[in-house]
């Protein structure tokens, strides 16, 4: 071998040994960085004409194990969907209170039936009285606070949404860049690792936001897909488009996110369901199926506690007894079938309870049997000393003389029943509790019944899986002169029958029933603009399909009793009096203890079923808690499992600073080696010269 050989090979291995020693400078360096992979050069041994020519160096390689990098991105879009759902349910958690606190929403009913027990014990006693209605009213706005407390969750959900598909789409541009940066340097033999390092560190961040699959290419890119196979990164850049990001509101229902291309053409691919995974999917699930499905249950209950309340209060009545009674509205019109069966005593009273006139109406004999039929009965048998009318929906009974009242009473032994509901509650002429939105009562309407929308007006059905998923959607159109069945059959040969049947119980109120494979599906009504013959009642509101039609809203305590607590109708009209004769009592209490009775019976709670009011609220609370407390668990679990993945990554990707040190006193003792060949040629060359000079 030739002198000049000689040095080639110890000036090769000087370099070989100052790029070891740069790249491991450069581990220990970074051996606290988050998502930093250690490098490592390769040698080789150089082979020029078959002649062994010193050290071939090449680019640091980052050492890293593309399956261990996956399970972390996988274990990342469980934790960043377990974080998320975890943080709202303990909101929605907290705003329920501590339990047993006297503001919660159990603690407030159990003080209705406390209230009722009180008044009990003290008869004409004006603040127990006060008291009754006062806890009603603080139940109520228990349940509207929860309502609107639930509302501004879905606000916020809905702001972070935003947020997070304009980060997620920030990510893809990064990555989309350092993908051609990676592919360059590849292409020119330059080590790419501190790119792919980068790119690494954005795609985690990426997989907590939403569960993504990436594939490696052969050039050094990365392709990635949703977790349903959708593509969201190639060679092409795409980006997340949601036309209400930021608004930060409650809406009934809201658009998909659309993905489209970076110059904006459609690539005909959404995201519409907790599906996607990672934050954004723990999001979705929140603002469309978990907030949603807990507020609909407030609203279930408000209607079950409404109906009880009033059951009761429209059996008494007051003494001295109202001049009028005003009732709500109906949805009726004069010329609907009055549907009643069993009988009703309408009955004018004194002051002091004397009774003035009476008449007993049996319902089921009655021709006709309309509702103007009822109201011409009514003031037949009053003979003048009230009259009744029935104007845009609402009945009202007014007593003639402005120093007398209105009674209306039971017949203890055939109560009139239309929909399990008597006379005067249907139509709320002893009412408590009252709604501007909703009659708080079943409609009672058959499927023979004219449904009165004209063609034009639509009802917006939209029916979700168990997982907030949007299944599909339905615009309910009416057509002038239909009946109820006929929306019946509208319904079911709609794309909704795919995943379930319509009905219509004995009660007037829609059914759904899903297949078997459709557990825990739900429908919401987002829009209605129907309106039965022009009173105001919705399609929603008679339907009863959900519980946000119940009217919570905009509900309240009658003001009349709030202002005057002796109005409370507690006292029984005695039907068998005789004119002339004392009919109602001062001191009669009994409505009290029917409310007292009424309150631990089980109320029908619709498509929920029927449950005692403490029981159906234990059980809307307790399933906030037990989710709540779930999702805690699942938080444990999975940042347990993203925190073990990335320390099976980085203890095989990371650096060791024992084996750093090591080898860096490898490259040390070669660069001394190598340098000490070049010195001993050097000398060599130098005794040549002198021999020859």
């Amino acid at each position: 071998m030739s002198l000049n050989d000689i040095l080639g090979s110890a000036l090769s291995g000087l370099g070989a040994s100052q790029s070891g020693l740069r790249t491991t400078s450069a581990n220990i360096a970074n051996v606290n960085t988050p998502g930093y992979a250690r490098e490592r050069v390769s040698f080789a041994t150089g082979v020029t004409s078959g002649r062994v020519s010193g050290v071939v160096v090449s680019e640091p390689d980052r050492i890293a194990d593309r399956f261990l990098e996956t399970a972390v991105y996988r274990r990342s879009g469980e934790m960043g969907r377990a974080d998320i759902t975890s943080n709202y349910l303990d909101r929605l958690q907290s705003l329920l209170g501590a339990p047993g606190a006297p503001s919660g929403l159990t603690a407030r009913l159990d003080a209705i039936s406390s209230a009722a027990v009180a008044m009990t014990g003290s008869p004409g006693s004006e603040q127990t009285l006060a008291a009754f209605t006062q806890q009603i009213g603080d139940a109520i706005d228990t349940m509207q606070q929860l309502d609107t407390d639930v509302a501004t969750l879905r606000g916020d959900v809905e702001t972070e949404v935003g947020h997070t598909i304009d980060t997620v789409n920030g990510l893809l541009k990064r990555i989309h860049d350092l993908n051609d940066t990676v592919a360059q340097l590849n292409g020119l033999g330059r080590s790419s690792a501190g790119a792919a390092d980068q790119r690494m560190t954005a795609l985690e961040e990426l997989s907590n936001l939403m569960n993504v699959t990436v594939r490696d290419q052969p050039d050094g890119r990365v392709t990635i897909d949703t977790a349903s196979g959708t593509v969201l990164l190639d060679r092409r850049l795409r980006q997340l488009s949601y036309p209400v990001a930021g608004q930060g509101v409650a809406q009934p229902t809201y658009p998909p996110v659309d993905i489209r291309f970076a110059n904006g053409a459609s690539t005909g691919d959404r995201i519409d369901s907790a599906a996607v995974g990672g934050k954004l999917g723990g999001l979705i699930d929140l603002r469309d199926r978990a907030l949603p499905q807990f507020a609909d249950q407030v609203g279930v209950l408000f209607g079950g506690l409404a109906e009880t309340l009033n059951a009761v209060a429209n059996e008494g009545t007051s003494v001295p007894a109202p001049n009028v009674l005003e009732g709500r509205q109906t949805g009726l019109i004069g010329t609907d079938r009055l549907g009643f069966t069993g009988s009703a005593t309408f009955a004018v009273l004194k002051a002091n309870g004397d009774l003035v006139a009476k008449t007993a109406i049996d319902f089921s004999t009655l021709t006709p049997s309309t509702v103007d039929g009822a109201v011409a009965a009514i003031n037949a048998g009053l003979a003048g000393a009230a009259t009744a009318s029935f104007v845009d929906g609402k009945l009202t009974i007014t007593a003639t003389d402005a120093a007398q009242g209105v009674a209306v009473a039971q017949d203890p032994t055939q109560p009139s029943n239309r929909a399990g509901i008597g006379f005067s509650q249907y139509f709320g002429l002893n009412d408590i509790v009252r709604s501007a939105d909703s009659a708080l009562v079943p409609s009672g309407l058959a499927a023979g019944d004219p449904h009165g929308f004209t063609t034009g007006e639509t009802t917006e059905i939209v029916l979700r899986d168990a997982s907030g998923r949007s299944l599909t959607g339905y615009t309910l159109s009416p057509t002038t002169g239909g009946t109820m069945g006929d929306l019946v059959t509208e319904l079911n040969a709609s794309p909704l029958a795919a995943y379930g049947s319509f009905s219509l119980d004995d009660r007037g109120r829609f059914q759904f029933m899903p297949t078997s494979a459709l557990s825990g599906a739900s429908l919401s009504i987002p829009a209605d603009s129907t309106s039965r013959y022009g009173t105001g009642r919705s399609f929603s509101s008679l339907a009863g399909l959900t519980g946000a039609a119940n009217g919570l809203a905009s509900a309240e305590v009658l003001p009349v009793l709030v202002g005057t607590p002796r109005r409370l109708p507690l006292a029984r009209l005695d039907t068998t009096a005789a004119i002339g004769t004392k009919a109602v009592g001062a001191g009669d209490v009994r409505g009290a203890t029917a409310f007292v009775d009424k309150l631990s019976k089980a109320a029908d709670f619709g498509k929920e079923g029927s449950s005692t009011i403490e029981r159906f609220a234990s059980g809307v609370i307790g399933r906030a808690a037990m989710q709540s407390a779930q999702a805690g668990a699942s938080l444990t679990d999975a940042a347990a499992r993203r925190d073990d993945a990335v320390n099976r990554r980085d203890s095989f990707s990371g650096v060791n600073i024992d084996e750093e040190l090591s080898q860096l006193i490898v490259f040390q003792n070669s660069y001394s080696a190598a340098a000490r060949v070049m010195s001993t040629a050097t000398q060599m060359y130098d005794t040549l010269l002198d021999m020859v000079g």
